[in-house]
């Protein structure tokens, strides 16, 4: 088994195995702690989605929505599992007519060898753990990224419009994203050099930038901004934050694909990033809103996980750090401030915490991977690096962008992609579903 064949870990693989490209011709045997490792971290990351996202959006949409928001959870969460596993997989890690330093087709998206789990036996393996749980792994990164850009939409979009436009993002649009940036050698953004060890770039630029594109396409709620849109149930906020918290650990700790020391301090520098975006979320709230609120620290956490996540594999304490404290004021007055100023509605702030936290963790990312600020990183020439960062920044920004308008205005134009204005009223939960989330 080749490198390139232990395809969908980004930059990490040099990193943190260094002797897989030593055992290039070597049969790979499967570790048994290894695997036990790589069944929690899938576990931790399905529960990001299913119940975590699920509540921290649940809880911030108003009470006559809260069903429709958890139930789009659940759905994508079906949707891609199968889509996945009939040509997801294959998209994203199919690594036939790849080759170092050339650029074709195969650089851009994956071929279809793998439709359907192709050859996947018990006995198949990517590096020391059973290929199995690898795609399983790669299929919760995969859910939970258009679960995520639910938030943005929140409350107008048709359930049958969101369906459909998750199915085809998800085709053109997450798979050569993940294909570009983690399928080895040969990979676009891989042969260009860009550190995305967990996905910031592959998740939450690109989830960020969809959200963006959404809410834009949509429009306003009815009565955006003057009519009050408060959080129906901060205490679901919360509790899907916290369930967000603990299952990061899987999604940055399990990137590094073993149980080592690169997954040991990934764990380490993602707790440090997360509780320094918190207080720096909060602080700066307290500073210039006059009270710290339960929203607040609950969104600066996830700024925070965010940031740190395509660092976690190269940066040191330290540069967690910085990178959590910028992570959790940036993203504060793009959330609050600049969405004001601009006066788009991104309901529940996917855009201002996923994108922008997703921005700043990968252009930091090539600063504080240098061994000189504390990383781990093989990085010698710190602004080269974060010029090829931003470069793939720029690149997802601009791809996203571009062909979510595309996916948006067909299906407007086939089916409409907005529920009408009594439907709005009265609420999703009843007009697409026809039940209520509470019966008091």
């Amino acid at each position: 088994m080749t490198l390139r064949q232990i395809a969908g870990l980004g930059a990490l693989l040099s990193l943190a195995m260094p002797g897989l490209a030593l055992a290039e011709e070597a049969v790979p045997t499967l570790n048994s702690g290894d695997t036990a490792w790589m069944l929690t971290a899938t576990a931790l990351v399905l529960f990001m989605t299913i119940p975590g996202l699920a509540l921290f959006y649940g809880g911030m949409v108003r009470s006559k929505n809260v069903l429709s928001v958890m139930m789009q959870c659940f759905a994508i969460t079906g949707l891609i599992s199968i889509l996945w596993m009939v040509y997801g997989y294959s998209l994203a890690f199919d690594t036939t007519g790849m080759e170092k330093g050339v650029l074709n087709f195969s650089s851009f998206v994956g071929g279809f060898s793998k439709a359907f789990l192709n050859g996947v036996t018990p006995a198949s393996l990517t590096a020391a753990f059973p290929e199995a749980v690898f795609i399983t792994f790669q299929m919760t990164f995969a859910i939970i990224t258009p679960a995520l850009i639910v938030g943005a939409f929140a409350e107008r979009m048709k359930f049958s419009a969101m369906l459909i436009f998750m199915a085809v993002w998800f085709t053109l649009v997450y798979a050569p994203i993940a294909h570009m940036v983690w399928s080895g050698d040969g990979a676009l953004m891989w042969d260009w050099g860009v550190l995305d060890f967990a996905g910031g770039t592959v998740v939450h630029i690109n989830a960020g930038i969809a959200g963006l594109v959404c809410c834009l396409v949509l429009g306003k709620r009815k009565g955006y901004p003057t009519t009050p849109m408060a959080p129906h149930n901060l205490g679901y906020t919360l509790i899907g934050a916290a369930m967000l918290w603990i299952g990061w650990f899987g999604f940055n700790a399990g990137s590094a694909a073993a149980a080592n020391g690169t997954a040991g301090m990934a764990m380490l520098v993602t707790q440090i990033a997360t509780a320094a975006a918190a207080l720096g979320w909060m602080f700066a709230e307290w500073i210039f809103h006059g009270k710290p609120s339960a929203l607040g620290i609950a969104s600066g956490v996830v700024a925070g996980l965010v940031a740190i996540t395509p660092a976690a594999g190269t940066v040191g304490p330290m540069g967690a750090l910085v990178i959590g404290l910028a992570s959790g004021v940036i993203c504060y007055f793009c959330a609050t401030s600049l969405k004001r100023k601009l006066g788009y509605d991104d309901s529940l702030d996917a855009f201002g915490v996923h994108g922008i936290g997703g921005i700043v963790g990968a252009l930091l990312t090539g600063i504080f991977a240098a061994p000189a600020l504390g990383g781990f990183g093989a990085v010698d020439d710190i602004g080269a690096q974060f010029w090829i960062q931003a470069k793939g920044v720029i690149f997802t920004v601009v791809y996203t962008a571009i062909v979510t308008y595309i996916i948006l205005k067909v299906l407007d134009m086939v089916m409409g992609l907005r529920v009408t204005e009594e439907e709005e009223s009265i609420g999703l939960d009843l007009a697409q579903h026809n039940e209520r989330g509470y019966n008091l």
